[in-house]
């Protein structure tokens, strides 16, 4: 399985971005975002199951973020708006064969990260 994320970028506070990720390989995955500050741990940010159902959030993003997948071209995406500084990070997506808790606690596939740098 392979992971490629893009669409990070530098965006004013308040502003939105929209990140992809492309997945190969196999397509029943669990699939979700998550993202790392500098100087702090990984975090879980958002997760959907394989068949685009049972979104999960962070606390911090709900309302603000919203995960999506297009099964047809093995792609998924997370709108962010009313971005704030706060949401600065690379951000990851990642895979799981099992399911979006398993994604979230312990997810098996990583992708490279895309850095979102949100300015005040």
């Amino acid at each position: 399985v392979q992971l490629q994320a893009s669409g990070g970028g530098l965006v004013q506070a308040g502003g939105s971005l929209r990140l992809s990720c492309a997945v190969s390989g196999r397509t029943r995955y669990a699939m979700g975002w998550f993202r790392q500050a500098l100087g702090k741990e990984r975090e879980f940010v958002a997760a959907i199951a394989y068949n685009g159902q049972r979104p999960e959030y962070a606390d911090v993003v709900l309302g603000r973020f919203t995960i999506s997948r297009d099964s047809v071209k093995n792609v998924i995406y997370l709108q962010m708006n009313t971005l704030k500084p706060e949401d600065t990070a690379v951000y990851y997506c990642a895979a799981d064969s099992r399911s979006v808790i398993r994604l979230q606690k312990d997810a098996e596939y990583w992708g490279q990260g895309t850095l979102v740098t949100v300015s005040s």
